[in-house]
């Protein structure tokens, strides 16, 4: 691959990088090295980086937004990524040389106001990472993890995956020059999200049950084979996607929002978006927390039943069942990191239909901006949360929109033909969503038959 590095002589290469070491989320026990499946050796639990030398007055928070500022017009290769960019607060890697890039990051902040209209509020922003190089947030993460694989001279990673995770595994993978395996549910994929896979090279295999027990074949594999995990239990993505959430704040001028609603799926992303808030605070580039909300389909919901039912002592595994493929998962592995951010930033959980998915991802579309059946809830969620009064009219808001529209593209067909939910337990309940289906027309090639259709449409909109 070309040389991914910035040089010793580009800005900022003189300020202190983050040192790191593992420590476990539940007993707190403190290595230097991980495991292959990234689990603690003592209790079981999930490892999270953590830099112990890091000195809150050894580097101000105005030097730090400075330089990031000055890297955003450096044509360094390093400095071109929206996530090295950060790199202070990344896991300093052993060579620059053999950083995996693919310029991640740097993805848009859009307005809503159509939405925010439908929902009541002065404005509403969304973060779309759907903008990112494969089309998904899973590359800012995949960039700081696949390193992590090219350093240590793995020849192959893997993941199990419900899409976004494969086709971001899989370019990072060819980019190292590295070989990847992908392990994915037979027929519970998109295939829009199987093809990148295939073209990226990946070896690609349907086994005939569902996500998690993909993870679980998964894991018995890196135990026996040299191969490098790459899904989100690996911290160094966790890592890698906090750096949206730094990216967000830049953008927004520091000044953090009132509440930012995630989707949850396995729970890695709201887990990263978290920590980097807390980070963010404790390093004083940001002086408050905004509220971190989880919104979860009604068919994979077992984090929201953890919190609900049992106050998030326990989360009990499902049969997940929605269209909204990218958060399809019944045993999401990161739930106790999300629930520590949940609970430290003071947001909520919730659950959303999957007509109210479609209806949500219909109105994010009907203001120019296109995103995959997943990162809908994120506005499905937010407008329980206003009805509760959760969120209120004058706070800013911004949803994280997870994937792009092209991810699925035949949900959003079979939405606006209204075939949908043909068959299915919600087809009584789809007259709610008629007014935002837009079917194609056959028309004979007449003039006047367009035009008949188009005053048609005209009438209907005034």
């Amino acid at each position: 691959m070309p040389p991914a590095a910035a040089s010793e002589s580009d800005t900022g290469s003189s300020l202190p990088q983050a040192t790191f070491c593992f420590r476990c989320i539940g007993c707190g026990t403190v290595a230097h090295s991980a495991a292959q499946d990234f689990r603690c050796a003592h209790c079981g639990n999930l490892l999270e980086i953590t830099d112990p030398c890091w000195n809150a007055a050894s580097l101000d928070a105005a030097t730090l937004k400075s330089v990031w500022r000055d890297r955003r017009s450096s044509n360094a290769p390093l400095d071109r990524s929206g996530v090295w960019r950060f790199r202070e607060l990344l896991p300093k890697p052993a060579s620059l040389e053999l950083i995996v890039t693919l310029r991640e990051g740097n993805t848009p902040l859009y307005e809503l106001p159509r939405c925010a209209r439908i929902v009541g509020l002065d404005s509403l922003q969304a973060k779309h990472q759907g903008m990112n190089p494969t089309a998904s947030f899973k590359d800012t993460g995949m960039t700081v993890a696949a390193s992590s694989a090219h350093q240590q001279g793995f020849r192959w990673v893997a993941c199990a995956s419900t899409g976004n995770t494969s086709a971001s595994m899989a370019a990072y993978a060819a980019r190292g020059n590295m070989q990847s395996l992908v392990l994915i549910p037979e027929g519970k994929i998109s295939w829009g999200k199987l093809s990148q896979s295939l073209d990226y090279g990946a070896l690609t295999c349907q086994l005939r049950t569902d996500f998690d027990g993909c993870v679980r074949i998964l894991n018995e594999l890196v135990r026996q084979k040299p191969v490098y995990l790459l899904n989100s239990v690996n911290p160094y993505r966790i890592e890698g996607q906090k750096t949206a959430a730094i990216e967000l704040m830049e953008q927004l001028e520091w000044e953090a929002p009132d509440h930012i609603i995630v989707p949850g799926g396995n729970l890695g992303n709201s887990s990263a978006i978290g920590k980097a808030l807390l980070e963010m605070r404790d390093r004083k580039l940001i002086d408050r927390l905004p509220k971190l909300s989880i919104i979860q389909a009604e068919g994979a919901n077992p984090f929201y039943r953890s919190v609900k039912e049992f106050r998030g002592s326990k989360l009990e595994s499902m049969i997940a069942d929605t269209q909204a493929t990218a958060i399809r998962i019944g045993n999401p592995a990161s739930w106790k990191k999300a629930l520590r951010v949940l609970q430290a930033t003071g947001g909520e959980v919730e659950q959303v239909t999957e007509i109210e998915i479609a209806e949500a991802k219909a109105e994010i579309g009907a203001d120019g901006i296109g995103c995959e059946p997943a990162s809908a809830v994120t506005l499905a969620g937010l407008k329980k949360l206003r009805k509760r009064g959760f969120v209120k009219s004058g706070e800013t808001v911004v949803l994280i929109l997870t994937g792009h529209l092209l991810k699925d593209p035949d949900f959003t067909i079979k939405f606006h033909r209204g075939e949908l939910f043909t068959g299915t337990r919600y087809e009584s309940e789809t007259t709610q969503i008629r007014h935002l289906q837009r079917a194609p027309m056959v028309l004979d090639a007449d003039l006047g038959a367009v035009i008949a259709v188009l005053d048609a449409a005209e009438t209907r909109n005034t």
